[in-house]
Parts: C-alpha cells; structure tokens; sequence
C-alpha cells in the first residue's frame, strides 16, 4: 500500500507543477482519485493520506465500498463519472455528490424528478463526446449548448461544468480546448477533463478537475 500512497503524493505533484507552469492559483485543479474496480481496503490509504475527492464508474459498484467509507470519513465527495442509465436515477441522487455524465434528456428528467423527491441536490455536470465516437457517452459538440440551457430551462438543474473524454488515439489538446469553448459558451465554470495519460494538457487548458485513477492505483 505503500506504494498507492507514494504515487498519490506523485500525482499531487504533478498537479501543483502543472498548475503553476500554466500560470495558475495553487489548488485551483481538484483531482478526483478514480477508484472504480479497487476496494475499501485499496482505497482507504489514499484516504487516510489526506484524499477526499473519488470517481466511480458504476451505480452498483459504488453502493457497495462507498456508504462505510462515507460513514468514516463524512467530508468525503464522491463523483460518478460513468454513463448513467435512467432506471439508476434514484440511486445515483441518493449516493453522489457530484454526477459528471448527463448526456440526453431522459437522464436530465429523470434526475430533477430524483432531486425534488429526494431534496438532496448533486452537483452536476454535463457530458461532451468531443470526438463525435459512436461507442462513446456524451452529447454531440453541436448541442452542448443548447442542452445545457435545456437542463437549465426545461428541467429547472443546476449545471456546473461540463466533461469530456478524448479520442485515445488522437491529441487531447483540442478537444480540451474545444470543451473550454463550449463551458464559456454555455456558461459554466468547471471542467473535468483530463485523466491518467494527460491530466497535466487538462490544466494547462483550464481543467478544474482531472480525473486520475491508473497512475495512483495501477492497473486495473
């Protein structure tokens, strides 16, 4: 475990390095620890070494590491930043701090409907498929916009920021900058962009938030 702790340290580095080369504030980037697929006993070091901040991909898996460990450590924020289904509204309201991927209407309305009943409000986030990937979440480029308006408008949610995932195979830098784009047009301050391989690009675009889960982790 050592060994985790070591390279959470590393990547707070990192983090702090990056921001000050893109010239900005000190502690301006949260990092969200990804711990999809690692449990309690993984995870609780990072915890204990002064990490607050977690992603999870899936409702499922979340519902069975996270509610002791929120118990134990209450200033703990969780984010879910895997596709949602409607049908894990409920769920994911009651758990989650922060939900990162809505990416079409039915998502949208079915967590106003989650958030009135509950009284509980996540913050939230829209998701943009910058490279347009078929196999990928994410509303198209073209609609970011006007479906953030929409979650606004129509369905009466808070958005925050936007997120993206870029093409594997291709460099990040535009679609960062392309995200950038679309939050100032959309107006929404925080970005979550930016994972493993390329969270130090994120920054220097003006990520607020980078996801990081292999290079604090290891391999899944």
């Amino acid at each position: 475990m050592g060994d985790v702790v070591q390279q959470f340290f590393a990547v707070k580095a990192k983090i702090a390095a990056a921001e000050h080369e893109a010239g900005r504030q000190a502690g301006a980037v949260t990092l969200v620890a990804v711990s999809k697929t690692f449990d309690a006993a993984d995870i609780s070091p990072v915890i204990e070494a002064g990490q607050r901040v977690f992603g999870e991909n899936r409702v499922q898996e979340a519902q069975g590491k996270w509610p002791d460990l929120k118990d134990a450590f209450p200033d703990i924020e969780l984010h879910l930043i895997g596709p949602l289904q409607s049908n894990k509204a409920k769920e994911a309201v009651a758990l989650f701090d922060v939900i990162e991927t809505i990416d079409r209407e039915k998502i949208a309305a079915e967590l106003a409907k989650e958030i009135a009943r509950q009284g509980r409000a996540p913050r939230l986030y829209v998701q943009v498929n910058t490279g347009s990937e078929p196999q990928k979440a994410g509303i198209e480029p073209r609609e970011a916009v006007a479906f953030v308006a929409r979650c606004r408008d129509v369905h009466g949610l808070a958005i925050e920021g936007l997120m993206c995932i870029p093409p594997a195979d291709e460099n990040p830098g535009p679609h960062f900058a392309l995200l950038e784009k679309l939050a100032h047009e959309a107006g929404v301050a925080r970005l979550s962009m930016g994972m493993s391989g390329d969270y130090e690009t994120a920054i220097a675009f003006g990520a607020t938030s980078v996801r990081v889960g292999s290079a604090i982790f290891g391999s899944r």
